[in-house]
């Protein structure tokens, strides 16, 4: 897996070390509107797809949200119905959901084995 900072700016003001993140087109830091992208699964992921015009790493996870949590509820609807392995699916997919959000919320561009790559190619076109 591999990982990406979000653009920051470095400020040196009175001798301490002052980060700006960039700016998202909704008005949001970068990395409020990443970790925003996972907040309601797909959901946000579709919204802010459809909102954001600038930011690169605010469009890559929009994308991988929306792509994973897509995956992830069809795979939920058809095997959810068996109980282990829709119990398993649900816990699965809460971790994944927790981590990829707080990856996000620290400006980092975390890319999943096959989703990040279709995200990360979509998002450089």
């Amino acid at each position: 897996m591999v990982k990406y900072r979000s653009t920051m700016k470095i400020h040196d003001q009175g001798g301490k070390r002052m980060e700006e993140r960039e700016k998202s087109s909704t008005g949001l830091e970068e990395n409020v509107a990443g970790f925003l992208c996972y907040l309601l699964g797909f959901v946000t992921g579709i919204v802010l797809l459809l909102v954001e015009k600038k930011s690169r790493f605010v469009k890559f996870h929009a994308r991988q949200s929306t792509i994973t949590f897509l995956i992830l509820f069809v795979v939920s609807m058809i095997l959810g119905w068996i109980p282990v392995i829709g119990f398993l699916i649900i816990i699965l997919s809460l971790i994944l959901w927790l981590i990829l959000m707080v990856k996000a919320l620290r400006g980092e561009r975390y890319l999943l084995p096959i989703v990040g790559r279709m995200a990360e190619a979509k998002t450089e076109r």
